[in-house]
């Protein structure tokens, strides 16, 4: 994941080139758990498994479409500090105009190619780069896939506040992550040829395909740090497993937008994470910043599961490299 996940607005331009916001990653930099987040990716390199996630929207087309999406991805550790992931969505267009037939069927699959540059426990600093391709004509071109492939290089970055002076304890727990990425389509046009039912004259039309910026971040404030390495509150343990976060989810298209414009589309997530051993769940609302991101709240639901605490001498263990202890303050309960 991988993805977004809000891919409103301009449907076809949305679909195509925003990578997969299925996010998956868990990454640990000293003290510092960052979970893996719906909206965007985080800056982790682990070995990880989410399915499903699900969302229901409604776009921003005119008249609107009600769009589901069901998809999963798999990541896999090769060396320690990186890692490939493959994912894929099935999605469900339902207009909100009876007289417009629907669609559904597979979004292209994508590969993302990921490796960590730089981690700094003493502050809870991360950061990994990594490029994400988008395979034209895996997918169906009735839900938006496009024939044509699309490469997107990233920078993920995530950084905790645990390397606060005492006065400000209460902010140990709160972390930031994001994400930027610049997907440049493989086609910069495609003109389609056909007949005007009119006057019978061969006429063409052209479409442009847009670069866009793929930018989000997340802030979190994560009850398991609070409780492992700030104070024990005493709550109830339910509530020592949760991380309730806010995220963005931004596209902005910036080059060869002729038949696109440059408005930016995207959504802002609420939400909550509760951490588990081997598994983390998480729920979001899909709230559209703007009419052309969207026309009602919508939401995000994700069971993502952690293989390196599952089997860590088997499918959760590097390729090259042996196992890793992992630093999970839940894997041994």
């Amino acid at each position: 994941m991988s993805i977004c996940h809000m891919r409103a607005g301009l449907l076809g331009l949305a679909l195509a080139l925003v990578p997969h916001p299925g996010s998956v990653a868990h990454e640990f930099v000293g003290n510092r758990f960052f979970p893996a987040t719906l909206g965007i990716d985080d800056p982790g390199v682990n070995d990880e498994l989410s399915i499903p996630t699900v969302d229901s929207f409604k776009t921003g087309d005119v008249p609107p479409v009600r769009q589901r999406d069901i998809s999963g991805e798999f990541s896999k550790r090769i060396t320690e500090d990186f890692a490939v992931s493959f994912g894929s969505t099935y999605t469900f267009l339902n207009p909100t105009d009876p007289t417009v037939p629907g669609a559904n069927g597979f979004q292209n699959l994508e590969t993302t190619f990921k490796y960590r540059v730089f981690k700094d426990p003493a502050h809870e600093f991360v950061m990994s780069v990594g490029l994400n391709v988008e395979w034209g004509g895996s997918g169906a071109q009735n839900v938006g896939a496009d024939p044509f492939n699309t490469y997107t290089p990233m920078l993920w970055f995530g950084k905790g506040f645990g390397d606060l002076p005492d006065t400000f304890s209460w902010l140990r727990p709160v972390a930031v992550t994001g994400q930027v990425g610049y997907a440049i389509p493989a086609r910069n046009f495609t003109t389609t040829f056909g007949i005007d039912p009119d006057s019978g004259a061969l006429g063409a039309d052209t479409e442009f395909h847009p670069r866009v910026l793929n930018w989000g971040a997340t802030i979190q404030y994560s009850m398991p740090y609070l409780k492992s390495a700030v104070v024990d509150l005493g709550l109830p343990e339910f509530v020592n497993h949760l991380i309730p976060l806010v995220e963005a989810n931004l596209q902005t298209p910036i080059a060869n937008t002729l038949t696109s414009g440059t408005t930016t589309t995207g959504t802002i997530n609420p939400g909550v994470i509760w951490v588990g051993s081997k598994f983390q769940v998480g729920v979001e609302a899909l709230i559209p910043i703007n009419r052309q991101s969207g026309t009602h709240v919508g939401v995000i639901g994700q069971l993502h599961f952690y293989l390196d605490d599952i089997d860590p001498r088997g499918i959760g263990k590097p390729l090259f490299g042996g196992p890793v202890q992992s630093a999970n303050p839940f894997a041994r309960n």
